[in-house]
């Protein structure tokens, strides 16, 4: 039977003003003070569900949602969840082929866009078969309709009545080793991940203020800034802007947030940036950090600044959130930490079989936020989604303590002298010399033909010379032994990475 409380709309939003928080502010934007209560949120998204009914925009249809971090954003999520709408939060930074083949491959009925992004989407919006309307947010162009106007006069709809196992949304993945591709979740996913992150690691309060530099459209930041304040009635900074060093360290002063989200790229250059102008000064009490593997020289000079840790985790969009993570306490940077409390793990070999301590083996994951499919990729579900097992594509090694070491992404595995070696380890290794910022590894051929490691190095400053990438690599060689520095090092001025900070690095195998 369908139960209008198997709504995620109904759990994250609209049992708070039963509980009495309908005055209390959901989210503010640090840009502007606009502010959303949740009286404000639960009254927005049942007046949008009624503009979704009125528009001709039927259950299971899919709404594209092209939104910058804005307080409308939630309200279209949660709105067209009650309309029984497919919201398909979509990534503000990628190019107009890549909506094309987005709004082509999602069917997408209908379109929110923000204003300031309405250039690039609107090539592909042109030739699209499928889209009826196109609802624009703080501005106005032909063929587009006002969000004001859509919502004017809307009658406010019931939360439709859902299975927790009904398709709630979907995710497009970021795309670090090629295309995106559609990752469908159910609605008892989103409480899945609260109830277990989010409550049991993250340990979120009703008293927190989170502030996440991941954007909605990232699964990290879709429960990081949506997901876990809702579930507690907690607070939520958006940041529309580009999360540069210098905006979030203002914005961590300015909001003072209690927790703070992040990912290595941004916490590296943070660091470096408090290097030289110190730490914000906010009542932090934790933070986290997901997308890629935390460099531990990052989290303890992270610590060393701010006085607070840093959770390193590990999650994905299929699984849609953290399942691996270090626990507050209880930190050992340069690890990923244990299983999150609800999550099972295995690693394994090539025949599937499980790997001893000190071994490497892909990470398979066992939860319940698991995606049911990738939309219209069936080979790819089914190599993916194995019975109650997912498997990630990432490689781990379990050190005898039980906690878990990150390898590399499976295709960025490769051998030297015989030997695995893991690209990430001597990413370590380098990001640890005081004058490289970024570092990313890929294998190489030499004229033997045989692979071997070459880095891409971004530095703190300077543009280096043969002197300092000798230094380098015999700093990797005294680190992590001698087999495995780098035989070539290219400065460069950045690494190519997705919106969501991954670094690509199947651009930079393309590159050699």
């Amino acid at each position: 039977m369908l139960s209008t409380t198997a709504n995620a709309a109904t759990y994250f939003v609209d049992r708070h003003i039963n509980e009495g928080r309908g005055d209390k502010t959901a989210f503010i934007e640090a840009e502007t003070g606009r502010t959303l209560t949740y009286s404000g949120l639960a009254e927005g998204s049942a007046h949008l569900a009624g503009a979704l009914t009125r528009a001709g925009i039927r259950p299971e249809e899919r709404a594209a949602v092209l939104v910058l971090d804005q307080i409308e954003f939630p309200q279209i999520f949660f709105g067209a969840l009650k309309a029984g709408v497919v919201p398909v939060p979509m990534n503000t930074l990628l190019a107009t082929p890549v909506y094309d083949a987005i709004l082509r491959d999602s069917r997408a009925a209908i379109l929110f866009v923000s204003a300031p992004l309405w250039d690039v989407v609107a090539p592909a919006v042109a030739g699209n078969p499928y889209i009826r309307q196109v609802v624009m947010i703080g501005g106005a162009a032909t063929g587009t309709t006002p969000y004001l106007d859509l919502i004017a006069d809307a009658p406010a709809q019931d939360t439709a009545e859902v299975s927790g196992d009904e398709v709630a949304f979907w995710l497009y993945s970021s795309g670090s080793t090629g295309q995106p591709k559609g990752v469908a979740h159910i609605h008892s996913a989103l409480q899945a991940t609260s109830d277990t992150y989010g409550a049991q690691v993250l340990g979120i309060r009703e008293d927190d203020v989170v502030l996440s530099a991941a954007k909605f459209f990232f699964a990290y930041g879709l429960g990081n800034a949506l997901t876990f304040p809702l579930s507690v009635g907690a607070t939520t900074v958006l940041f529309t802007g580009r999360p540069t060093p210098p905006s979030m360290i203002s914005t961590i002063t300015a909001q003072k947030p209690t927790i703070f989200c992040g990912v290595p790229t941004l916490f590296a250059a943070m660091v470096a940036e408090m290097d030289r102008s110190g730490a914000p000064d906010a009542p932090l009490r934790l933070c986290i950090s997901a997308g890629e593997a935390l460099p531990e020289d990052v989290g303890n000079r992270w610590e060393k600044h701010t006085g607070v840790e840093i959770l390193d985790g590990v999650g994905s969009t299929e699984m849609l959130h953290i399942f691996l993570s270090n626990q507050a306490g209880d930190v050992a940077y340069g690890t990923s930490g244990v299983a999150v409390p609800g999550y099972e793990l295995r690693l394994v070999d090539e025949n599937g079989q499980e790997v001893g301590a000190g071994e490497v083996g892909e990470l398979l994951v066992n939860g319940a936020s698991a995606a049911n499919c990738y939309w219209n990729q069936r080979d790819k579900s089914r190599s993916t989604f194995e019975g109650v097992w997912t498997r990630t594509g990432d490689k781990y090694e379990r050190r005898e303590d039980g906690r878990l070491v990150y390898c590399g992404r499976t295709d960025d595995m490769f051998k030297v002298s015989g030997i695995w070696l893991s690209p990430f380890e001597v990413e370590g290794a380098l990001v640890d010399h005081p004058q490289v910022l970024e570092a990313a590894v890929v294998a190489h051929r030499d004229e033997d033909g045989l692979e071997k490691p070459k880095a891409f190095v971004v530095l703190q400053s300077g543009e280096g010379d043969q002197a300092l990438r000798d230094a380098l690599k015999d700093h990797v060689k005294s680190k992590i032994g001698l087999w495995k520095y780098p035989r070539w090092i290219e400065v460069v001025e950045e690494l190519p990475k997705t919106a969501t900070g991954k670094i690509q690095r199947f651009k930079l195998r393309e590159s050699v």
